[in-house]
């Protein structure tokens, strides 16, 4: 009897979350494939195989939590999607390239022509969001290690380094769960107002309405026909961006729903039985894209933390790392023109550079919490604005 309870339980959580993006073997790729691919020049608590494993692992976190309650799904699942109009403008009213930057403003906006955050989705604001919370992470754990470096006592230290672990965890688990998010991102049915079906818009093709073809095509059909190898094969080299998050978010869902058309012709012409090569290679090209997404927006926190929290350098806050990524061909510019900016100097060792006298007491510790004190109160003042 337990065991028959078991199964009817867990029968009716799969029935609630049918409409899982990736599913759970498409996720755990794309998170942990980005970690893998990431280069040497970041810190190695993110690059390891069991960062690598846990990140897997809490990619698929977001649609196992589906389900939690009214107030939870229905706060929570908009943010999994974006319903963007063939046009790529956000229900054919806003323009994703333009999006003002909050939520507040969004949902301001998008009700003036007739419609909700709730409604359209806001995938942009959690994969911008997610992002910024990485960036933030990376220049705390960047603060510990300057304050490690240059403690006066073996207890200082210790204090320092326990609390760059608990960072270090925090940081891990941050991009695990963002990194759902971004692969959502790569999935062209939850960036389209053709989701589930081509719906009601003009079909002179006739795309098929069916409700199953999302959750076949990013579920069954990719567990079933693809191999992790060859996802992770597929995945490019590290390419420069040099732009902001913001700039970022639409070109990853503007290529996204460059594929809806082909995934509906794909459909039509039966490109996705099981084993069809086309079929294949298409999910192939866009699991791939996600991971490689991921992996470049990572790599660019890191390095944009160091650069964000440079104010803070000279009290216990490292500076930003030297730029170690590598050229990429057609290095493309920011929109105003500039260049990358160039890796701040180094800050001098509060230990190495006070005299003598003045090492009996360290400043290191209330440097440290100075400059965590100042972010917290830059970040309340924005709030006033």
């Amino acid at each position: 009897m337990k065991l028959g309870v078991c199964l009817a339980l867990l029968g009716l959580v799969v029935s609630a979350n049918d409409g899982w993006a990736w599913g759970a073997t498409g996720h755990e790729w794309i998170s942990g494939i980005a970690i893998e691919k990431l280069p040497g020049s970041l810190p190695a608590f993110v690059r390891t195989p069991e960062a690598a494993a846990e990140n897997a692992i809490l990619g698929r976190e977001l649609d196992r939590s589906k389900g939690a309650g009214r107030t939870h799904d229905a706060e929570r699942d908009p943010g999994h999607y974006v319903d963007l109009a063939d046009d790529g403008k956000v229900m054919g009213v806003l323009s994703l390239k333009d999006l003002p930057s909050t939520r507040e403003d969004y949902d301001t906006d998008l009700r003036k022509k007739g419609f909700t955050q709730y409604k359209a989705g806001y995938l942009p604001y959690t994969i911008i969001d997610g992002w910024q919370q990485i960036r933030k992470d990376f220049a705390y754990w960047r603060a510990l290690t300057k304050a490690i470096e240059t403690a006066a006592t073996p207890e200082e230290r210790a204090w320092f380094e326990a609390d760059r672990r608990l960072r270090e965890k925090i940081t891990l688990h941050d991009i695990g769960i963002w990194s759902h998010y971004v692969g959502d991102g790569s999935q062209p049915l939850h960036v389209s107002v053709h989701f589930n079906g081509w719906g009601d818009s003009p079909n002179p093709n006739g795309y098929t309405n069916s409700k199953k073809i999302h959750a076949y095509f990013e579920g069954e059909f990719v567990k079933k026909n693809l191999s992790r190898a060859v996802v992770a094969a597929a995945v490019g080299p590290y390419r420069i961006c040099n732009c902001t998050i913001e700039e970022q978010m639409p070109a990853l869902l503007l290529n996204s729903l460059s594929r809806v058309e082909p995934l509906y012709q794909l459909e039509k012409e039966g490109g996705f039985k099981p084993g069809d090569s086309r079929g294949i290679a298409f999910a192939v090209e866009r699991l791939s894209a996600g991971a490689q997404a991921l992996r470049d927006m990572i790599v660019d926190a890191w390095f944009d933390g160091g650069e964000w929290s440079a104010p803070l350098a000279s009290r216990a806050y490292p500076p930003a790392a030297p730029d170690t990524r590598p050229p990429a061909e057609g290095r493309p510019l920011s929109k105003s023109g500039m260049s990358p900016p160039r890796p701040l100097p180094a800050a001098p060792n509060a230990r190495a550079t006070a005299p003598a006298a003045s090492r009996t007491r360290s400043p290191t510790a209330a440097a440290c919490r100075e400059a965590c004190a100042s972010l917290l109160i830059s970040h309340r003042r924005k709030r006033r604005k």
